[in-house]
């Protein structure tokens, strides 16, 4: 399963108030799970090696956010308010390329189309590449590489074409 994937999952799940969901899938286990009021939520995928995701988005519970987390980056300015951001999915290290010394996978102003990749995120040793999710044309990176990101942070400004 890819994050997309999991999470239209989680928004299924939290429109028909399911408190807890287990799914296996060949080598993939996926448990989700909805706690109390104060308890923080994850989604647990285990493939070979398992990978955490915050899940703020699961019902009434009041996830666990740092003050940083909840103020928009001072990156973000009024002129961005026309561009399509992509965001972080995950919490993990930003990386702009595929290995040390190769190209990254875009610049600024590089034109990209849905579904290609942009970089990738390293999560407990697992490599996500994350793609667009717009066609345009890439006006801004929010992030240096090698930098770590936090669910939902800004990682590229799109203009779309």
């Amino acid at each position: 399963m890819n994050h997309k994937e999991i999470k239209e999952l989680i928004e299924l799940l939290v429109e028909k108030d399911v408190a807890e969901f287990e799914m296996e899938r060949g080598d993939v286990k996926l448990h989700i799970k909805r706690g109390g009021h104060h308890a923080p939520q994850v989604v647990q995928v285990a493939a070979p090696a398992p990978v955490v995701i915050p899940s703020p988005s699961l019902g009434s519970v009041a996830p666990q956010v740092t003050k940083a987390a909840t103020e928009p980056p001072a990156a973000l300015q009024d002129e961005d308010a026309n561009l399509h951001i992509v965001k972080s999915p995950i919490v993990g290290t930003f990386y702009e390329s595929a290995s040390p010394g190769a190209p990254p996978f875009v610049a600024v102003g590089d034109t990209v189309r849905e579904g290609q990749p942009l970089c990738i995120i390293e999560a407990m040793k697992l490599m996500n590449e994350i793609e667009a999710d717009a066609s345009g044309e890439i006006v801004k990176q929010y992030v240096n590489n090698g930098s770590p990101v936090e669910y939902g942070m800004p990682l590229f400004g799109i203009r779309k074409a």
